[in-house]
């Protein structure tokens, strides 16, 4: 069977590009392996999808080429994806930071993409294994379902997170195929792992957050940090492990806007314990954990200033050094990808082998967490669908 578009990978990117490639009134036919499409769509958001970001700016995303993205993300912009979902009826709010979810529940994103597929007369096959590419005029799919010819072949096969829901490196492995670079790859938007020791201290805390900053080079996040049975997580943790490299030492600010120093010294003659003063800041048993650690809880009036300035220092500069993450198992997206060099900016079009393109996490641009990475997905997909 032949088709003027294949996409190979029936998720945000990929659906998104088929229905657009679909209005210009090329053939399509998109290609999922698992037994139905949108499957992280699904699940994201805590099953409400956080589907984009309005305030999604190129500083929210991660490349080897600082400049790859802006063209796709500046040729479809939230508002765009938001004109869709209010002309579908799909209720939905702000969570926090501009991040938007539905009212109602994520499969509502599904069935939009897959209502604006029909109409643009897309072609689906679920439960398809692809067996093997050529290219010789053009491409040529194997597939357990058949063999398909097309122009355009467009790789929508995302990254390694979450396999359990069938993640695998077939897009990277494509790309190699065709002559492609493929950047380190590694978990992103993932939770720490801790050492025995810090381990040891905290796990017994599992569940409790707090406000902090999380530092790591330049870069720095504010939001939760959430304590759990295996390390740490939460909003600000997730972020800042996009950039964590093994090996390095996050600086933790764990009473930002704050200045511990005077806030100490103002205790200095009581008897309150120090473990008693910060829990005015921090949940009581994360206070007595924290001490423990780092200072020791005695009583104020026995603790000199030039305790007080180390003890401030640490808090503020809480040094911690991750055993490692946990893995593509946790992993929000995947990080690193088919190299940006080798793609057109405006189009997603391979610059090696005409007619292949690579769109989504597939591609080394990777989303700070919020909704961003969706936002990449539609955009990389528009991009791609007015072209192929």
């Amino acid at each position: 069977m032949r088709k003027d578009v294949i996409i190979i990978g029936g998720g945000a990117a990929g659906l998104f590009c088929g229905m657009t490639a679909g209005r210009r009134g090329r053939s399509v036919l998109v290609i999922e392996h698992a037994d139905k499409v949108g499957k992280k769509i699904l699940i994201s958001g805590g099953g409400r999808c956080n589907f984009t970001n309005i305030h999604t700016s190129p500083e929210n995303f991660i490349c080897g080429n600082r400049n790859f993205h802006k063209s796709a993300l500046a040729g479809f912009k939230p508002v765009d994806f938001i004109d869709l979902v209010e002309k579908h009826g799909i209720r939905y709010h702000e969570k926090k930071l501009g991040q938007l979810f539905c009212d109602d529940g994520s499969e509502q994103i599904v069935e939009m993409l897959l209502n604006e597929c029909a109409d643009a007369r897309v072609e689906i096959a679920v439960n398809c294994q692809v067996e093997s590419i050529e290219k010789t005029n053009h491409f040529v799919v194997r597939t357990s379902r058949g063999v398909y010819e097309c122009d355009s072949l467009v790789i929508a096969t995302g990254g390694l997170s979450i396999p359990k829901m069938g993640a695998t490196d077939f897009g990277h492995q494509i790309a190699r195929q065709f002559g492609h670079r493929v950047t380190v790859l590694k978990p992103a938007l993932v939770p720490f792992t801790l050492t025995d020791r810090d381990r040891e201290k905290l796990s017994p805390l599992s569940g409790i957050s707090i406000d902090a900053t999380v530092r790591l080079r330049n870069h720095s996040f504010r939001e939760n940090l959430l304590v759990t049975h295996q390390g740490l997580s939460g909003p600000s943790i997730l972020q800042i492990s996009s950039y964590w490299n093994p090996g390095e030492t996050l600086d933790i600010d764990l009473i930002p806007g704050r200045n511990a120093e005077e806030i100490l010294e103002l205790e200095m003659e009581t008897n309150k314990e120090l473990k008693t003063v910060l829990s005015r800041f921090w949940p009581a048993r994360f206070a007595q954990a924290w001490t423990e650690l780092n200072a020791g809880s005695k009583p104020m009036r026995q603790i000199t200033r030039k305790e007080i300035r180390s003890i401030s220092e640490k808090i503020h500069h809480w040094h911690l050094q991750p055993n490692g993450t946990e893995g593509y198992r946790k992993a929000e997206v995947t990080a690193g990808g088919v190299d940006t060099d080798e793609l057109s900016s405006k189009t997603m079009e391979s610059r090696i082998v005409p007619g292949l393109y690579f769109i989504g996490e597939v591609v080394d641009v990777t989303g700070h967490l919020g909704g961003f990475n969706f936002q990449w997905a539609w955009a990389s997909g528009f991009a791609s669908g007015k072209s192929a």
